[in-house]
């Protein structure tokens, strides 16, 4: 097989040119760094909201195979709280936790496993992505909230009224219930389980503004590396990757295989882990402010180094199938 046919290839090159779209008009200052904090909020609150909307009002949780989906969280899950646990619970230790959990499924996992293992294997990779957002997105968030309300708590007790550490864990419940990621899916969800179709004058401006949340969050991803001094990132940056691109396949691998998992739903899923880090923890960065230039740069070093671990992992796979199989 040759290399531009090599399904990590064809998958992964779309995303470097666009993340070095980014970095063009970043270097050639047709996109400035005060622009890049509102076309993050746009992404955020705009175009992701549309895509969790729109994709979870198409989900039906009683078609779903829920075994793959069990097997994978028993692995994302403690491993993203472990992480949470070895950096801090405060709101940067939580975006570098999301950083080494949240894989870009959609627009690399797809494209991935499709190119290499058919139809049979995309149909594992959406039974996963229905609830990704879900389940990840939603804990991140809601787990954001309470390390930024605990960090004003603490402002709070340091030098002010004992009364704003209510307020504070009132502005954590509130902010977790109406916010762009778990409300949208929420909400989407209670419009699937209605069995209502969304009428086309609507589900066609949701699917073009979820369209666009892709390219223009790479772009963005992009814009940020050009703007980025990188020097003295780059230790936080490879500890972000490594987790994300080596220890998650592993857990993931090992929780499959103790879930009873073999052959292709085993592979799709360790390939689905070994996945670049997604855009959307770099939106997380910009929102809450915390740990960006690492963040971008994590991003941009996982996606190369999957050039060569996403490979490996495939190969691997395809041995243990075929001494398993």
């Amino acid at each position: 097989m040759n290399l531009a046919d090599h399904p990590v290839f064809q998958s992964l090159t779309p995303v470097f040119l666009l993340i070095g779209a980014g970095v063009l008009a970043g270097r050639r200052g047709w996109v400035g760094t005060a622009a890049v904090r509102d076309l993050s909020n746009l992404v955020f609150l705009l175009l992701i909201p549309a895509l969790l909307f729109r994709t979870m009002s198409q989900v039906r949780l009683e078609t779903l195979d829920w075994r793959p989906v069990a097997a994978y969280f028993s692995a994302v899950l403690p491993w993203f709280a472990l992480q949470v646990a070895w950096r801090g619970f405060h709101p940067r230790g939580v975006v570098l936790a999301l950083g080494g959990t949240f894989s870009n499924l959609v627009m690399i996992g797809i494209a991935l496993v499709g190119l290499a293992y058919g139809q049979a294997g995309v149909v594992t990779l959406l039974t996963l992505i229905a609830v990704h957002a879900l389940i990840l997105l939603t804990t991140a968030s809601v787990t954001l909230e309470l390390a930024d309300a605990r960090a004003r708590a603490r402002q709070a007790a340091d030098g002010g009224p004992r009364a704003r550490l209510w307020a504070a864990a009132a502005s954590a419940i509130r902010g977790s219930v109406i916010h762009p990621i778990p409300l949208p899916i929420a909400c989407g969800l209670l419009w699937g389980a209605t069995g209502w179709s969304m009428p086309a004058v609507v589900d066609r401006p949701l699917q073009l503004l979820g369209q666009a949340f892709g390219p223009l969050a790479l772009v963005l991803v992009g814009v940020s590396l050009a703007h980025t001094p990188l020097r003295g990132r780059w230790g936080e940056a490879w500890s972000v990757a490594l987790a994300k691109n080596v220890v998650l396949p592993v857990l993931v691998a090992v929780s499959a295989w103790l879930w009873g998992l073999r052959g292709l739903p085993l592979t799709v899923l360790v390939v689905a882990a070994g996945v670049p880090v997604g855009a959307n923890v770099f939106l997380f960065a910009q929102r809450y402010r915390v740990a960006q230039d690492e963040v971008t740069a994590a991003t941009g070093l996982s996606t190369a180094l999957a050039l060569l671990t996403l490979s490996g992992w495939m190969l691997l796979m395809g041995w243990v199938g075929r001494v398993t199989g």
